[in-house]
């Protein structure tokens, strides 16, 4: 995951990179927030299956306890 930070020069929220010990500060761009919020939503969509997928387990399991 990216660093994030306030640039000191311009004010918005930036990525820092370091290079020969030298701090890059380059601006998040709409592009890049919206490329992030895409790989969350994918990741949270597999996680939701899983769970459900889990859940569906548990109830059978607890089914054929009974």
């Amino acid at each position: 995951m990216s660093k994030i930070a306030i640039c000191p020069n311009c004010g918005s929220k930036s990525q820092i990179k370091d290079k020969n010990g030298e701090t890059i500060y380059q601006a998040v761009q709409d592009e890049d927030a919206f490329k992030k919020i895409g790989q969350m939503k994918k990741a949270m969509e597999k996680f939701k299956a899983k769970a459900e997928k889990l859940e569906a387990e548990l109830a059978t399991l607890k089914i054929n306890l009974k």
